[in-house]
């Protein structure tokens, strides 16, 4: 009979304790810790024995030659931009969101198209082959070299591998897998860190792109340990709210790659169609004549996007205003409304100030300062911004205009969407002319320079 050893695991970074404790002493969270069970006569340390096979011997750096990481597409180039060019053979992408946000309707796209010249492992540990099979179907998803397999043990997995030898490996979800040796129940801290390992060292060791999908907790971080995002090559969040039809993968590890793109899709009853022009559609519906909104041109890596700006000012019943956030950073939003109230005299204090940014984008980059600013006093003053004006800067705390990073391509951009006055940062343009056809160019130094732009009304 199996001697079974109760411990605590914390589920945030994996630290045991042999009792249960309120905060975890190694990461500081609080009611992170988790009650799992462990059999005395299962091996010390199954991932050190996976991970140590083979020839591990010192080599010198000068006799090290740089592998060739090959890069294939997936068949979605938004996927592909956010990987960084490709899928890179031998790598390991943990693809995690929201439930029902399409990660598997993301992954079974993709393999259609990956299966035409390689062969693809599809593993579900949450739907039966009937109802993936109806879901290929309706997506239009076939291949002679897509094979599917319903399971949730490790051990019979890779068996299945060594049988099929894929090119391509997903596997859904990582968070339903178990193994055998470990008598924990799946989805805890240890069954997910061992079972992630034994799929990373297959697919380091016989060069299988592998594909994890990772469920999040309430918090919206990635549910079970945080080494699981040190050890994979790449970590791609799906964003996006469920009652709009717009998502976003946004990479927040790669390897192999920028983790500042940003790929744009659009979900329909045929499944995910990619947004090539993210921008217009950022901008479609944009209201005429109102007040309170305000153009952008933000940079997602190396691709510019004009997003809109949408602040609504109203009295407060409250003793204290109310501060709502969408899309902009709240302690940046407070930052904005405290210069705007110090050095323009706005008095935002007995006012609640609820602030948007259109299509779920979410900017977090300081660039977006002066066009919030606008918006704020706009729907302050009840006084407009032009339709045609867009405003690029960082606001410092004495309320001057800083500069901008890649203010050309931001510009560009809104010319091509046919904006015709940029207000940028005065410091841009100090050492440089910077001419783009078809829109002027006006340098501000700070924010009283912008409220001569602002209008009023048309009747």
């Amino acid at each position: 009979m199996k001697n079974t050893k109760t411990f605590f695991c914390c589920t945030e970074c994996g630290y045991r304790s042999p009792k249960w404790i309120g905060k975890c002493p190694a990461c500081g969270a609080w009611n992170s810790m988790e009650e799992e069970a462990e059999s005395s006569d299962a091996p010390a340390s199954t991932t050190r024995a996976v991970l140590t096979s083979g020839d591990s011997g010192a080599v010198s750096l000068q006799d090290m030659t740089i592998p060739e990481y090959l890069r294939s597409g997936t068949g979605l180039g938004e996927l592909d931009r956010v990987l960084g060019g490709g899928l890179v053979k031998g790598s390991v992408v943990l693809l995690a969101g929201e439930p029902g946000i399409g990660k598997s309707t993301l992954l079974l796209q993709i393999s259609s198209s990956l299966c035409q010249t390689r062969r693809v492992l599809y593993v579900s540990g949450e739907e039966s082959g009937g109802q993936l099979k109806l879901r290929a179907e309706r997506l239009g998803v076939k291949g002679p070299s897509l094979f599917i397999l319903t399971e949730t043990n490790v051990e019979r997995i890779l068996a299945e591998t060594d049988k099929i030898r894929p090119d391509i490996l997903i596997v859904d979800s990582i968070q339903t897998m178990f193994h055998n040796k470990i008598s924990s129940a799946p989805g805890s801290v240890t069954q997910v860190r061992e079972c992630a390992m034994h799929f990373i060292a297959k697919s380091k060791s016989e060069n299988i792109s592998t594909f994890l999908v990772g469920h999040v907790n309430k918090e919206g971080g990635i549910a079970g340990p945080k080494v699981l995002e040190h050890m994979v090559d790449a970590v791609l969040y799906f964003e996006g709210e469920r009652q709009q039809s717009y998502r976003i993968i946004r990479a927040v590890k790669n390897r192999f790659g920028s983790t500042n793109e940003i790929g744009v899709f659009e979900m329909t009853d045929q499944g995910l169609v990619q947004v090539e022009n993210p921008s217009e559609m950022l901008l479609a519906g944009r209201p005429k004549n109102i007040s309170g909104n305000c153009a952008v041109s933000t940079l997602e890596g190396t691709r510019p996007l004009i997003a809109e700006v949408q602040a609504l000012v109203v009295p407060t019943v409250y003793p204290s205003g109310k501060r709502t956030s969408n899309g902009i950073d709240y302690n940046r939003l407070c930052l904005i409304l405290a210069v705007l109230e110090k050095r323009m005299g706005y008095r935002f204090s007995g006012q609640d100030v609820y602030t948007n940014i259109i299509g779920g984008l979410r900017i977090d980059e300081p660039a977006s300062d002066l066009a919030v600013a606008m918006a704020l006093i706009s729907s302050y003053t009840d006084r407009i911004v032009p339709d045609e004006l867009i405003a690029v800067g960082e606001l410092g705390l004495a309320g001057e205009c800083r500069a901008v990073a890649n203010l050309e391509q931001r510009v560009k951009e809104a010319a091509r969407l046919g904006f015709t006055v940029a207000l940028v940062p005065y410091r841009n343009l100090e050492k440089r002319t910077v001419q783009i056809q078809g829109i002027r160019i006006v340098p501000v130094r700070g924010l009283f320079e912008v409220l001569p732009f602002l209008k009023e009304k048309e009747s």
